[in-house]
């Protein structure tokens, strides 16, 4: 229960929240999202933004293995999707399979070249963009997991192609959530931003969009074993 929690170190974090945010890790390896409550020094669980994200277990915790199996990553060639890479590859080389998604071949040679296959034959590389659903339900075959990081992010740019944000920042995400209730994935992570939060520009409204589609996507997975979760970055 959240009244049994301990704090989350951060190393244990798949995101930094903000200030206003206090992370709790449960003793059945589910994440809890407090908010500072306004005017009060104390923190209330805020029910809407709690992603309920099992883990891989801390040093000497209680869990014993690694939750995620088969993984699929978009936006894998990016600056987080290089450091989530490295990091899964090291603390648990026996994941089964961890697929690197995106749509830049030059970048997914350049990760090749440091993960080459015959030491990491684990690791899968797919060409594709989440604009391309059919693209994505091909690429989610056999995934339990999906951990999407895949976005347009600079904010000058976004004032410029409105059009471009919103097609890959939300309806990129909606094509997400479609191929992963078409799937049988059973665990979804998507990253976001403070800038999410009271947004001013067009780039923050877009990630508010995408992080109300993949929280309201757990309205309507039916029967499934599938969790929405998202994670401030």
């Amino acid at each position: 229960s959240a009244g049994k929690s301990t704090p989350v170190s951060r190393r244990h974090h798949l995101n930094r929240p903000p200030r206003c945010f206090r992370s709790w890790l449960s003793a059945d390896g589910e994440v809890w999202l407090y908010r500072r409550q306004r005017g009060s020094q104390g923190f209330g669980l805020n029910q809407q933004v709690s992603s309920q994200l099992t883990l891989a277990p801390p040093k000497g915790g209680a869990f014993s293995s690694f939750p995620m199996h088969r993984v699929l990553i978009t936006g894998g060639t990016g600056s987080f999707g290089k450091a989530f890479v490295a990091n899964v590859l090291k603390k648990h080389p026996n994941i089964e399979r961890l697929v690197i998604f995106s749509r830049d071949e030059l970048k997914q040679w350049e990760m090749l070249q440091k993960f080459p296959k015959e030491r990491f034959p684990q690791l899968r590389f797919f060409l594709g963009d989440v604009r391309d659903r059919e693209r994505l339900r091909r690429a989610m075959e056999g995934i339990d997991t999906v951990i999407h990081s895949a976005a347009l992010k600079q904010v000058p740019a976004a004032e410029y192609n409105p059009l471009e944000f919103i097609k890959t920042n939300v309806l990129g995400a909606e094509n997400v959530v479609q191929a992963c209730l078409d799937t049988n994935v059973e665990r979804v992570v998507a990253l976001s931003t403070d800038k999410a939060a009271a947004p001013i520009n067009l780039y923050g409204a877009t990630k508010l969009c995408s992080e109300k589609l993949f929280i309201a996507a757990n309205n309507i997975r039916g029967n499934r074993s599938l969790r929405f979760s998202v994670v401030r970055y």
